[in-house]
């Protein structure tokens, strides 16, 4: 998964995170957004987190220009990816219930997915790269309003009302509790 570049990166070539790092931080932001919603199964949550895009190391990430020409054969990769292992059987199920969205906790997975592609975006945006203002317009259209939880829809109003850096400036730091805070 880590050598399965998201195919996005295309498009002007950003420097966009591998599948590895997506399948992470989506785990991390679905987690939060379970905490926030106090809803769902967190362990499942975080598997089907880890789950939700594996079938890509086989069939690849296909963007949403291509996928007006692909025909993307997931069912097939999910069960070749696990077959005679320990975990073919929930993984299996994790994933069939992650790309249905009937339950709370793929709908939270779905939601960080999201998510995790907006901060991808906000960060292109703070490193100069114009793809992370080309689809704000459009993504603040057409996923938005997809979005399932309040929380979701939160974070993403906070992503950007925020600054990539603000995490680190705004913590404890040198500057605000540190040795060079002005005495």
């Amino acid at each position: 998964m880590r050598f399965m570049q998201r195919t996005w990166k295309r498009f002007g070539n950003p420097d966009v995170a591998n599948n590895t790092e997506h399948s992470f931080r989506v785990a991390w932001t679905a987690w939060m957004l379970a905490e926030h919603e106090q809803k769902g199964d967190k362990e499942k949550i975080l598997k089907m987190a880890l789950v939700h895009d594996i079938t890509e190391s086989r069939t690849g990430d296909v963007d949403y220009l291509s996928r007006q020409y692909v025909e993307r054969k997931e069912e097939g990769a999910i069960h070749d990816i696990v077959r005679d292992t320990v975990f073919e059987k929930e993984l299996v199920a994790l994933w069939q219930e992650y790309e249905k969205k009937a339950s709370i906790e793929a709908k939270l997975v779905k939601d960080a997915d999201n998510i995790d592609v907006e901060l991808e975006l906000m960060e292109q945006k703070s490193k100069g790269h114009p793809i992370g203002t080309i689809w704000n317009a459009s993504r603040k259209k057409a996923v938005y309003p997809k979005l399932f939880t309040s929380s979701a829809k939160k974070l993403w109003d906070e992503i950007h009302k925020s600054g990539v850096d603000d995490w680190h400036l705004n913590a404890n730091n040198r500057f605000k509790g540190g040795d060079w805070k002005k005495k």
